[in-house]
């Protein structure tokens, strides 16, 4: 656990941090070997992310990661960022937006920056929505954008 990353304990401390700006967590770096894990795991072989030769001639000159990859790093971007220890159990309830605005070149790393959205009571537990920007070392734009909303079960 780094000494900047937030543990969020209670619920209280959660709300109190609505809006504020987590900071950026550690550096990954998306290799093909992951990218190739990713896409015999879920069927997309399309070649801009497989054949490194034919994506040289390609639209982005490199394999890029697939869109999903990308979201589904957020978990183990997000670990150097924050991590909730509030009491109960914590489920991936859905996620309310995502957006890919620049595609993430393979041999690129990246890295989160997150903030709390919203904190809200529900009958089963606490909604909480997160933000959580991927970004590309060295570019303007990032590779993900997503709000995610997690589940605090009572």
């Amino acid at each position: 656990m780094l000494p900047s990353m937030r543990r969020f304990m209670s619920v209280d401390e959660l709300r109190a941090a609505i809006g504020e700006d987590l900071g950026p967590g550690d550096w990954l770096l998306v290799d093909q070997e992951r990218v190739d894990l990713f896409a015999r795991a879920t069927g997309d072989e399309q070649w801009i992310h497989l054949d490194v030769e034919r994506a040289r001639s390609g639209p982005f000159g490199a394999t890029i990661a697939h869109g999903y990859l990308t979201l589904s790093l957020l978990p183990v971007l997000g670990a150097s960022v924050f991590s909730l220890d509030t009491p109960g159990a914590k489920l991936n309830y859905g996620v309310n937006k995502v957006r890919f605005p620049q595609p993430l070149l393979v041999g690129k790393r990246v890295r989160a920056r997150a903030s709390v959205v919203d904190v809200a009571e529900l009958g089963s537990g606490v909604q909480v929505i997160l933000r959580t920007t991927v970004e590309i070392e060295g570019e303007a734009k990032p590779a993900c954008v997503a709000e995610s909303v997690v589940l605090l079960l009572s």
